[in-house]
């Protein structure tokens, strides 16, 4: 049976007064339950806790200060998550809240664990209903959106379909009468920055805009997962999308798939420093697929230590990839340009590589020059 992850998001979900929107939000849940009885394997991954928190609170604009967006996220997820049981136990399904941060996915044991637990609870028959963990988490609030976390669940999860609910029918670009146009279909391995799109505004209400859809479909479109951005208010749009009909904008998924572990590293695992590599060693990486020695860095920056993710960039501060060090950053340093021998002679417990080929993911696309 296949998962579909579907995101829906704050302006979707909740009114301008922070108000929750009851037919939208019934409407999402009858989606997901149909999904269910037509045997897919549903998972929502929701905002709007912060949102609707802060109508709960009286607070008419989005606050800035961290406090109050994790004051607004304690109140809003409790209230979101009751409107969900609610409605979800009307339709005789049972749904699970789940709140994440990227410290769940960015330890591979933890990451596995996170699957593990939803794969169990959609043998169960129960729809997980995963958010943020805004209370508590802080990067989140700054750096992260849904957007972006619907993309790795539905990476974590193998899912067939990413779909992200909007307020609008999807992206657009500019028509030929320079005119905003629904786009309907983008290219597999398409390029953010290559996708042309009009000038529309949003709601202010999330934190997730055009430019984090854009990255999240190329994170899934990457793992092989079909990525459509749809309306959220359109009845019905879920098994749509399912049964195969063609609505919003689709991102159709990259024909070449990476090993679950490479897709963790590249998309879910946080890099802590920066190797800088010379051109030697850049294009073996590229071109050749080894491990990368000790002998082939010329400078490290950053704090990180064994076990961590690193960027790997070349003379010229392209990337190369990204891969997991052997080497804690200042032992790296009292190495780096020397051969092997020189290495066991300063640091007799270290490895031979500093990142082998099988913990190293080349950056997408690869810059050779």
């Amino acid at each position: 049976m296949s998962v579909i992850v579907a995101k829906v998001g704050s302006s979707t979900l909740v009114d301008a007064d922070g108000r929750l929107r009851e037919d939208i939000l019934a409407a999402r849940v009858r989606d997901l339950v149909r999904l269910r009885r037509l045997g897919y394997r549903p998972v929502l991954v929701s905002s709007g806790a912060i949102a609707c928190g802060l109508g709960r609170l009286g607070i008419r604009e989005r606050p800035t200060a961290l406090p109050d967006l994790q004051a607004a996220s304690a109140v809003g997820q409790g209230v979101l998550f009751q409107r969900y049981l609610e409605l979800f136990t009307a339709q005789a399904v049972t749904p699970a809240q789940v709140l994440l941060t990227s410290e769940d996915l960015k330890r591979r044991g933890s990451y596995i664990n996170a699957r593990t637990t939803l794969t169990r609870l959609l043998d169960l028959g129960v729809i997980p209903v995963i958010n943020e963990n805004d209370t508590t988490a802080t990067d989140e609030l700054t750096f992260g959106d849904n957007d972006v976390l619907a993309a790795q669940v539905a990476i974590l999860m193998s899912a067939r379909w990413l779909v992200l609910l909007t307020d609008r029918d999807g992206l657009f670009g500019v028509g030929e009468d320079g005119r905003p146009e629904l786009i309907g279909d983008v290219a597999p391995a398409t390029r953010p920055q290559d996708v042309a799109l009009a000038d529309m505004h949003g709601s202010g209400l999330g934190r997730g805009g055009v430019s984090s859809k854009i990255a999240a479909a190329t994170m899934a479109t990457a793992a092989g997962v079909t990525c459509v951005i749809a309306s959220g208010r359109s009845a019905g749009v879920l098994a749509a999308v399912a049964s195969g009909h063609r609505v919003g904008t689709r991102f159709a998924p990259s024909e070449r798939r990476e090993s679950a572990f490479k897709l963790w590293l590249r998309y879910a695992k946080p890099s802590l420093g920066t190797i800088r590599v010379d051109a030697g060693a850049a294009r073996a990486l590229r071109r050749q697929g080894t491990s990368l020695l000790p002998v082939g860095v010329t400078a490290v920056d950053g704090v990180f230590g064994v076990g961590d993710a690193i960027d790997v960039v070349d003379e010229d501060s392209r990337a190369v990839g990204k891969g997991i060090s052997a080497f804690a950053a200042d032992d790296l340093r009292q190495v780096a340009g020397l051969k092997t021998d020189a290495v066991r002679r300063l640091l007799p417990e270290a490895g031979a590589e500093v990142v082998h080929r099988d913990q190293f993911v080349l950056a997408d696309p690869p810059a050779i020059p």
